[in-house]
């Protein structure tokens, strides 16, 4: 047991506020999170915000090396310095896996912002949603649709994942990326991209000037210095302008770290019976009239894609959706004000992703009012057509799909097993009515013990009793969260794991589950959206998984667009094979995954012939090649890419030094929690567990098991940041103390110090003080100061080794002894102080130099402009002499004198851009001398006498 003196020592050093340069700021982050510690992510969460004049950075690490645990340290580490306002930005289809993460990684609460709570929020009086006591996740289109609310928030963070779909913000055509660079001007924020270069340099510049607009001048200087890069020279300088704003590791840096499995495809090739091909070419005629009742043309694009994937998925789906149709029109007919919702709501209960695709699909095309006679006579037909088809489906009893799905199972599993895997399957479908239809065909077929259902709601009687019984065995634990939908997701994850052999799921399942135990991903239906893919391949083929994944695709032998699809996927994406999947280049080629689906519905929509169809889908691959330049991707590798054995050193050094932060962390929370907590916990010191009896006073949390380990043993997680320790450490911090005595035990000590041995049997004063400075960089230091009897100083790293050892109290009064340490203490202090103020001093000339750059591309865009006017007046000059005829002449002598004008106010207008820039860059530099001011105080711990036996 350690005594108050080390309580009160440890408390202050677990809740001590590090300077933003310090590596150990992260220790507490990463003692808490629920993540194995990768040293590439600790690096990219370091240099995220390495200065406190930075305005962020861009974390551009390859795909699948968990960029979102890099983004979830760094909120996580905001989040222990108490800064609350907090934003994600993301793609819709994101937001879920965002939340999921960060609420079971790194235990911090998460509200979805959207319309329709967003609005309800306004409708109950709160003035303004976005401010939270939790971190808000919202979609970029909600982003921007909101970015006046956003301007006046004083965000403390702003977190922007898929950040390259704003690389075009510099363009005046880029409304979404223009709203939310104004609405999050002065922000700290960090973009995360796999792919921030793609097929221009002008991409860059979008992307920083997100971040800090004075890297570069303006466009019109990049462009002139950085557009075309030839020479060594200029790599170097574009380099070392990125270097302090752009991290990427590569995923072949840390195979060393992270072992990777490979990914083996499985195609499963069917033919459809006579009425699936009639029911196909039926629909598909009706969805390519040029006018259609059913398909309001604000929602035309977006209902095609998803009848068009229903209508490939089952006759079950399809039937269900033409059925929705037409009970669409005759409320139509019946002028039903609550047409939309009734729609939405319906089509989204079968089409889960409605809601979500809905944001980025709608058209903003306004629909009519008032019907004619004409549009109720077209209503009236095209409900009898909708009935006729929907008629032609329900007929169909089976699929030939899921016939060829029960031999897939059998190829899988018999792959699985030759890998060495267990017999898992997860089976992904885009209609919750397909889902239905593959319970009842794999029941039929033997596998009625071994289903488990997954969709957005989860309401079957099997998930109801899955759900319960997962309640009644987690009751009183942490797995417990207290919401049905984020437990209800865990308790069918564990059944699947624990004993269901295959996972029918929907795209639900495609975001924050994670199923490394299994090794079978079956696309029953394929998105047409890369992302989307490789998304569902991710739960599977992840970091953890121990074996090849066999992905199983299907593929309709009649229908010529269907095979081009998936060859594309498969060739181009390389998204079913390989060790990694589909690679940055090709990602980032087709921006969020929504154009190439536009640009796939539209070959379905106007291609009739195979011949047509080859040609679209030929048309499309080569503007992907044309999109992915092997000139783009020397460039990339030159700019962003630093040395392998470089960045072995650092990450390595990065791992050593996380793994001893995180070690002295734990063993000071656990000590200082078994002081605290003596009279009311029974500890397990072997196991660092213990059982809380009775809460403390004043502190509301659950009796029962808590443990430090994140084997999840324990009925609670015990944390840093849990109620329990931060009460424990609080009152250890405030405890007042007395003088007294410590006789601290080497004798007794396991281990060995030989800057310890010198001190056995002497005695003497030590003190311990807490200098803390405000300010710009807001930071804590634990002071010590020691003397022997004998008047010798002891080192401070030596006093640190005194408290680790056992030790006890004793009598004693230091009142006429403490004046002896006041020189240590200053000289120790004063040290300190110059360790800022030479870091100041460096972080003052790294944003000075940056400035002064910024001042230099400024002149040198206006200088350019100048030497162009001078060379066309020489052109100019050539052309008057070879003029055939007078006019001519006298033409050209006209566009010389005009030529000549804007040479003269270019030239005026270089001294006055000079002399802006200056005032500019003064008026920035005096900006950071004020920042950089900090106040100092001081507070004694204790000051104790000191034996060593």
């Amino acid at each position: 047991m350690i005594t108050e003196y080390h309580a009160k020592l440890f408390a202050m050093e677990l809740s001590k506020r590090h300077s933003v340069a310090d590596a150990e700021k992260l220790a507490g982050a990463l003692l808490d999170a629920q993540v194995d510690l990768n040293p590439h992510q600790v690096e990219a969460a370091l240099f995220a915000f390495k200065s406190p004049l930075s305005k962020g950075a861009i974390l551009a690490d390859e795909v699948g090396l968990g960029k979102t645990i890099e983004a979830g340290l760094v909120l996580a580490q905001k989040w222990t310095e108490r800064k609350r306002r907090i934003l994600v930005i993301t793609p819709a289809n994101l937001r879920k896996q965002w939340s999921q993460e960060i609420e079971e990684k790194f235990f911090l609460p998460t509200l979805i912002l959207e319309s329709r709570n967003y609005n309800k929020m306004v409708k109950d009086g709160v003035h303004r949603p976005f401010e939270q006591q939790k971190l808000v996740i919202c979609s970029f289109q909600f982003a921007a649709r909101h970015a006046d609310e956003l301007m006046v928030i004083p965000w403390d963070l702003v977190v922007i994942d898929e950040a390259h779909r704003l690389r075009n913000v510099y363009r005046p055509d880029n409304r979404t990326g223009r709203a939310l660079k104004g609405a999050l001007e002065n922000v700290p924020k960090v973009l995360l991209t796999a792919t921030p270069l793609q097929n221009s340099l002008m991409e860059l510049y979008g992307l920083v000037s997100l971040i800090d607009d004075y890297t570069f001048g303006d466009v019109k200087s990049f462009r002139a210095q950085f557009a075309r890069l030839s020479g060594d020279g200029q790599f170097d300088e574009l380099k070392s302008r990125l270097n302090p704003v752009c991290h990427r590791t590569l995923r072949r840096q840390v195979l060393e770290y992270i072992s990777y499995t490979n990914r083996i495809p499985i195609t499963q090739e069917f033919v459809p019976s006579e009425g699936e091909q009639a029911l196909y070419d039926m629909v598909s005629e009706y969805l390519r009239r040029p006018s259609l009742q059913a398909l309001p043309s604000s929602q035309r694009t977006l209902m095609t894609l998803i009848m068009r994937k229903l209508l490939a998925s089952s006759t079950f789906a399809i039937a269900g959706a033409l059925d929705t149709l037409a009970r669409k029109l005759e409320r139509q007919l019946k002028e039903d004000e609550g047409l939309r919702e009734k729609f939405q709501e319906e089509i989204s209960e079968d089409y889960e992703e409605y809601d979500e695709i809905a944001e980025e699909w709608s058209d903003a095309a306004a629909e009519p009012d008032l019907l004619t006679p004409a549009d109720i006579a077209s209503i009236k037909q095209e409900i009898r057509d909708l009935r006729a088809f929907r008629d032609l489906a329900i007929s169909i009893s089976e699929n030939a799909k899921g016939q060829a799905l029960l031999s897939a199972l059998r190829a899988g599993f018999t792959k699985a097993a030759e890998l060495g895997g267990a017999e898992k399957a997860i089976i992904f479908t885009e209609s919750r009515r397909t889902q239905e239809y593959l319970v009842r065909l794999l029941v039929e077929h033997g596998y009625q013990d071994k289903l488990v259902l997954f969709n957005g709601s989860n309401t079957d009687l099997q998930s109801k009793a899955i759900y319960e019984a997962w309640l009644e065995k987690h009751r009183g634990t942490d797995r417990v969260t207290g919401s049905r939908a984020t437990d209800i997701r865990a308790a069918l994850v564990d059944h699947f794991r624990d004993t269901a052999s295959i996972m029918i799921a929907t795209e639900a399942a495609a975001e924050g589950i994670n199923l490394q135990f299994c090794s079978i991903v079956v696309n029953y239906d394929l998105p047409w959206n890369p992302q989307r893919i490789e998304q569902r391949i991710g739960r599977c083929h992840r970091y953890g998984q121990k074996f090849d994944v066999v992905v199983v695709n299907f593929l309709n032998k009649n229908n010529a667009a269907d095979q081009r699809v998936y060859e594309l996927l498969a060739e181009k994406f390389q998204l079913f094979s390989g060790v990694f999947g589909a690679s940055d280049e090709v990602l980032g080629s087709i921006e969020s995954g929504v154009e190439f689906e536009k640009r796939i519905v539209s070959i379905y929509q106007n291609c009739r012939s195979t011949e047509e169809i080859e040609t679209e889908f030929a048309y499309l691959r080569t503007e992907m090649e044309e999109n992915i330049t092997t000139a783009m991707e020397d460039t990339r590798r030159k700019l962003l890419e630093n040395f392998d054995a470089e960045v072995h050193d650092r990450l390595k050094i990065n791992l050593d030094k996380s793994k001893e932060y995180i070690g002295r962390y734990e063993r000071m929370l656990w000590a200082v929690t078994q002081h605290e907590l003596r009279q009311n916990a029974a500890f397990d010191n072997e196991h660092l567990t213990f059982t809380l009896k009775q809460a403390p006073d004043g502190v509301d949390v659950p009796t029962g098991g808590y443990g430090l380990a994140k084997n999840g043993l324990s009925e609670h997680r015990y944390r840093l940041g849990h109620a329990l320790a931060q009460h424990v450490i609080a009152n250890a911090r405030k405890r007042e103390l007395n003088d007294a005595s410590i006789v601290f035990d080497y004798s007794r000590w396991p281990a060995k110090a030989l800057s310890i041995e010198p001190l056995v049997g002497q005695s003497g004063i030590l003190t311990a003080q807490c200098l803390s400075l405000s300010g710009f960089d807001e930071q804590d230091h634990i002071l010590f100061a020691a003397k022997t009897n004998a008047g010798q100083d002891v080192d401070p790293d030596v006093i640190r080794r005194l408290f680790e050892m056992p030790c006890r109290l004793a009598e004693g009064s230091v009142d006429n002894e403490r004046a002896l340490l006041n020189s240590v203490l200053a000289q120790r202090e004063q040290g300190v102080i110059e360790a800022l103020k030479h870091q100041n001093a460096q972080w003052f000339a790294d944003e000075s130099q940056k400035l002064e750059k910024w001042a230099e591309d400024k002149v040198f865009a206006a200088e350019k402009e100048l030497k162009d006017a001078k060379t066309r007046i020489l052109e100019l000059k050539r052309e008057v002499r070879s003029a055939m005829t007078p006019e001519q002449q006298h033409g050209i002598q006209t566009q010389i004198q005009e030529v000549e004008k804007s040479k003269r106010r270019l030239r005026q207008r270089i001294f006055e851009v000079e002399d802006e820039i200056i005032e500019e860059r003064d008026r920035m530099i005096s900006d950071l001398e004020a920042r950089l001011q900090q106040d100092i105080s001081k507070q004694e711990l204790f000051t104790v006498r000191w034996t060593v036996v």
